[in-house]
């Protein structure tokens, strides 16, 4: 079982191949972490330097070619599909860069679709409240801003009260001021939900935010920096 001496996340030795052709491609070249229950934690790096390889396989949606990673003291590696279902459905809460809702449901429906399925949930209402959406919960997704429907999809996310939220590139596709509001919206969440809040980018300026920024390079973590003074999302501008 987990302490408070153990983290949410560690990973050891991980590394991840694929094969293109001919040719294989070295995703993750031996990655070491531990990744701690409250953090904010911004995953750094360009395009191909392994971000989103290294967040789906601490999520559960893919596995490493080799190495080992265990979430709260329960190891991932060489677990069967329905283990990984089940900790994705328990444990971790899912916010990509495009918002992937439902268009013939409300915003309240596409939340409601996993506080259904989850153990011990919030209420949709109180989800979106957290997100400041209070006022949209009946609009359907065409009738949203897209900053509002990456909110509907942190709310959905964060509904089921997941240990871990995992956001791959979530301002990716939108513009600065609209990505803040969705920054300032992740920021609330992991305050009032204390999960593991993990933000993959390649906006740097996002970094200024975390408690920890871990770069990575070519699929190796280049350098891990702590933040002693982060700062709130409505400071940043790019």
């Amino acid at each position: 079982m987990a302490t408070d001496t153990t983290p949410v996340f560690r990973a050891r030795a991980l590394t991840k191949s694929y094969r293109m052709g001919e040719v294989e491609v070295q995703a993750l070249r031996g990655i070491d972490l531990d990744l701690w229950a409250g953090e904010f934690v911004v995953l750094l790096g360009a395009s191909g330097s392994g971000k989103s390889t290294l967040l789906n396989i601490l999520g559960g949606l893919d596995a490493p070619t080799s190495g080992e990673v265990s979430c709260q003291g329960h190891e991932l590696t060489g677990a069967g599909e329905a283990a990984l279902t089940h900790f994705r459905r328990e444990s971790v809460g899912f916010v990509f860069q495009f918002y992937n809702l439902i268009p013939s449901l409300t915003a309240r429906e596409n939340v409601a679709l996993v506080t259904e399925i989850a153990a011990h949930p919030m209420t949709p209402e109180a989800a979106l409240a957290m997100v400041g959406l209070e006022q949209r919960m009946d609009h359907f997704p065409a009738q949203l801003s897209g900053g509002e429907q990456q909110r509907v999809a942190i709310a959905r996310a964060i509904a089921k009260r997941p240990a871990v939220l995992l956001c791959d590139e979530p301002t990716g596709a939108l513009d600065s001021r609209t990505g803040i509001v969705v920054l300032e919206a992740l920021s609330r969440t992991h305050r009032e939900t204390g999960a593991l809040t993990v933000v993959i980018t390649h906006n740097a300026v996002i970094a200024q935010m975390a408690d920890r920024v871990i770069h990575l390079s070519d699929g190796r973590i280049a350098s891990i920096q702590a933040n002693a003074s982060p700062v709130e999302p409505g400071s940043l501008s790019w």
